[in-house]
């Protein structure tokens, strides 16, 4: 297939030079955004109401820009305690449905995680602040900035009348720090539905490596395990039963302990069975994305990493499971010098999960190593192993013509090419629509390396946010150049 010719120039010229005349007017809209406490994570009536405000904020600037908008009702979240709460609607809108066109769906999220100035913030976290080009605010990057980015997209094509190239169509949700509740049963009954012409799925809620602009073609997933030893479930005191007793903390320490070794690789057995090999198509991607070593491991405030090079950190971060220990529950944690012996403990670990790997296979591999190890300790004590969450890895096509755009619409507004590269992380979402809708997945990240989402003093560059407007501006005209072919 031969290149497509670029969009035309003067066309790229206005859409820029409207962005960047709009761009304090865009702060402005960021800083209302973020006024809002749009908190999923704590279940309380006051912050699902400033949910559904959020979500009629966006509603309402979609309608401005001529989108027809549907607010759909996902039901209510049953809370642990037997409480009931209602969730935001999903918000799905579109604008054009032109067959010629090809069709582009975003997602996005209106709600963020919990944030307090008492945790460590320097300024107050639902009011946007800007300082050194930097704008500090909860949402910021995670992820109202970036759905806004895209609304200014379009807006400029239709602030300048001029004909927008795609039909766009959005998803937005309220629950995605919550776990996007209530989603994919959504989005499994619009399949033939709301879904049915979308040609990709483009989603902006990761951050680049370095300070270069990246396409995201792969995330790992998540298989999340509690393990339990139980004697009983009162406390002993160690001075009356220390020494006669298997105690469950020991056995517990020795359980966790058999998971990995010293060099941090995963020691149950059978679990690195269907990782693929390294390709050299791999390398050298892995050889070409900017990583400054040093820099990392100082941002990261660390002595020393497991790995000395740049591909194999990134390799162990992308492209290799990983097992994380997380926590001991009914372990006596606070300060001082309680001689107490738990009589039930429950550790808590994680493995991130990359390409082919499967969460059932992976779940009676790791029951089956924790069982081992137990009986070899011949402990009377009683093990319960449980996965408690299972996500799948997603990874792309980078020949696919979504991620062409990208990279040509990356060069026209940064004059540079793409990392392409990974995330460690789990965006469950991404192998929702894939799975259920069959559609090719986009990520197509705003935020900086260093934009701290989900941390105190969360921001957004004001170059990132106004720049990534021009982005998606121009991923729209190369996805229509593309499609023209």
């Amino acid at each position: 297939m031969s290149s497509p010719p670029p969009p035309p120039a003067g066309l790229v010229q206005k859409l820029f030079g409207y962005i960047d005349r709009h761009q304090d007017e865009f702060v402005q809209t960021l800083k209302e955004w973020v006024a809002v406490e749009s908190d999923s994570v704590q279940p309380v009536p006051r912050l699902r109401r400033e949910l559904v405000r959020m979500t009629a904020l966006a509603a309402a600037a979609l309608r401005r820009l001529g989108a027809r908008v549907d607010l759909v009702d996902v039901g209510s979240q049953q809370l642990p305690d037997g409480q009931t709460l209602p969730m935001p609607p999903v918000i799905l809108a579109e604008l054009g449905d032109e067959p010629r066109k090809p069709t582009v769906c975003f997602y996005g999220h209106l709600d963020v995680q919990p944030a307090a100035q008492a945790d460590g913030w320097l300024t107050a976290p639902f009011a946007l602040t800007e300082v050194d080009g930097k704008l500090y605010g909860r949402g910021a990057t995670d992820n109202k900035g970036p759905v806004l980015a895209w609304i200014h997209a379009v807006s400029a094509f239709r602030a300048l009348g001029e004909d927008l190239p795609v039909n766009v169509k959005f998803v937005l949700e309220g629950m995605e720090e919550a776990g996007s509740v209530g989603l994919e049963e959504l989005v499994r009954r619009e399949k033939d539905g709301f879904f049915a012409c979308v040609d990709c799925i483009v989603i902006s809620d990761n951050l680049w490596l370095s300070q270069r602009p990246a396409l995201v073609y792969g995330t790992r997933g998540n298989s999340y395990f509690t393990v339990e030893v139980r004697c009983r479930d009162q406390d002993f005191h160690s001075g009356t039963f220390g020494g006669i007793l298997n105690e469950p903390m020991a056995d517990l320490a020795a359980l966790l302990g058999s998971l990995t070794d010293a060099s941090g690789r995963i020691l149950v057995p059978g679990i690195y069975d269907p990782v693929a090999p390294v390709t050299e198509e791999e390398r050298e991607l892995y050889a070409a994305t900017d990583l400054d070593l040093a820099e990392f491991r100082r941002s990261a405030q660390v002595e020393r990493f497991l790995y000395d090079t740049k591909e194999e950190i990134l390799m162990h971060l992308w492209r290799y499971p990983s097992l994380s220990i997380h926590g001991i529950e009914g372990a006596f944690a606070e300060p001082g010098t309680k001689t107490v012996v738990p009589g039930r403990v429950t550790g808590k670990f994680s493995i991130r999960l990359v390409p082919h790997m499967e969460t059932p296979v992976v779940e009676g591999q790791v029951k089956r190593h924790l069982q081992r190890v137990f009986s070899e300790r011949n402990s009377p004590n009683q093990l319960a192993v449980s996965m408690v969450l299972g996500l799948r890895p997603w990874i792309a096509d980078v020949k696919d013509s979504q991620y062409l755009a990208a990279r040509r619409a990356i060069e026209t507004v940064f004059g540079t090419e793409p990392d392409m590269i990974r995330d460690g992380s789990t965006i469950p979402v991404a192998r929702i629509f894939q799975d259920a809708l069959q559609k090719r997945v986009l990520m197509l990240p705003l935020g900086a390396v260093d934009d701290g989402e989900h941390s105190q003093n969360e921001k957004i560059n004001r170059r990132n946010y106004i720049e990534g407007s021009k982005l998606f501006a121009a991923f729209f005209l190369e996805m229509a150049q593309l499609h023209g072919q």
